[in-house]
């Protein structure tokens, strides 16, 4: 099984969107293996956000980051980085297809609601930086086998 990582940010923090991402990834059949709440510190919004560090958008995205309570999570599932990444939408939410979750509820880019990995090595890396082992809980669904 494929693990990602995906973060509910602090707008969707503050407008209520928690239960509806985790719906989603659930009713699609996806399984949460772990999730917190919690602050951002600036040094892990550098590392997170470390591949836009000479990017001239990279201090806004870590002073966003940081505003607020985010709801850090790892996903489990069959080729669920892909999927993910087309359930999310668009990182424009303008552009993002109704039906995704910024298509539905994102407003504009740099309050686009929710982040998800997008390779196998992105995930891992950032399943690393958020989580220690000990918060990861590996279980099997009897649901699975109708899935």
């Amino acid at each position: 099984m494929e693990r990602t990582f995906m973060m509910v940010k602090p707008d969707g923090v503050q407008r209520n969107l928690i239960g509806e991402v985790i719906s989603r990834f659930e009713l699609k059949g996806y399984t949460l293996v772990g999730s917190k709440v919690l602050h951002i510190t600036k040094e892990l919004a550098e590392k997170h956000y470390s591949e836009h560090k000479d990017r001239p958008f990279f201090q806004k995205l870590v002073s966003f980051i940081t505003s607020g309570p985010v709801f850090a999570m790892v996903w489990e599932g069959d080729e669920i980085i892909a999927e993910s990444r087309r359930m999310i939408g668009k990182t424009n939410p303008k552009e993002a297809d109704l039906g995704t979750i910024r298509g539905d509820f994102g407003l504009q880019t740099s309050k686009n609601l929710i982040h998800g990995s997008d390779s196998v090595e992105s995930a891992k890396r950032e399943i690393a930086l958020f989580f220690d082992d000990s918060e990861i809980v590996s279980y099997e669904k009897d649901n699975l086998k109708w899935i």
